[in-house]
């Protein structure tokens, strides 16, 4: 485990009702963390927050936001350049889903809207064989469910990216880069409440789509294996 303090980079928060009674972003990644083994710190660049130096630090994560990485907030490309000496001095790093865009962009890759439209609701991920021997995932299933909530994508994966996991809609659901930094499309902190309120509020845009709200909702259920990414991760910080 840690000795060194693990760092969640709050890229964003969530809406100030949900915040109210479920916790912010940071909240809900901390609740699926071992607390007494690591100390857990919190940084938020978004709000000018300055990042500290990467090499005092056992590990990373980036969280989801509701920013978009190719409007390029002057914090995001800030966090970017951080990013990348963060996985040239081979801190292990974990970016989630605008974390995962903000990696694939910083390390050289290309983001954009998902061609295939929102991917909303519990979802189903496969592995490939690169993901079954990797030491993130090598302990969870060839096909498991996981959360999604997202409007962009990695489009293209950066020079030396290895790909890792994939959805029906979305290609690049999860790929490492470099020797200790991994990049996840999907929400392994969310659980199917949280899922379910975000939903609900982007039920015009994913009806205007042609989703089926209705049955998104109902196919919610829990995820404890993705869910199990986070203890696995903090299991490989330094």
């Amino acid at each position: 485990m840690s000795k060194k303090p693990i760092l969640i980079v709050k890229a964003g928060g969530t809406y100030p009702d949900m915040a109210a009674r479920y916790g912010d972003f940071e909240d809900w990644f901390i609740e699926r963390l071992d607390q007494s083994t690591a100390t857990i710190q919190t940084v938020s660049p978004f709000t000018g927050e300055a990042l500290p130096p990467v090499a005092p630090l056992g590990g990373i994560i980036i969280t989801g936001s509701h920013d978009m990485v190719t409007d390029k907030p002057f914090w995001s490309e800030k966090t970017a350049g951080w990013i990348k000496a963060a996985v040239e001095a081979e801190i292990p790093l974990l970016g989630v889903c605008y974390g995962h865009q903000l990696l694939a962009h910083a390390m050289g890759g290309v983001v954009g809207d998902n061609p295939r439209g929102k991917e909303f609701g519990t979802v189903s991920i496969r592995l490939n064989p690169e993901g079954r021997r990797d030491r993130l995932f090598d302990a969870i299933p060839e096909t498991f469910a996981a959360q999604a909530c997202h409007s962009q994508s990695v489009l293209q994966l950066p020079a030396g990216a290895t790909l890792l996991a994939s959805s029906e809609m979305e290609p690049h659901h999860a790929f490492k880069i470099g020797s200790r930094a991994w990049g996840v499309q999907f929400h392994p902190e969310f659980n199917g409440q949280i899922l379910r309120l975000y939903i609900q509020r982007f039920s015009d845009d994913l009806t205007t789509q042609g989703r089926d709200v209705d049955r998104l909702l109902g196919d919610i259920r829990e995820t404890p294996q993705s869910e199990t990414l986070l203890h696995r991760f903090q299991r490989l910080c330094i």
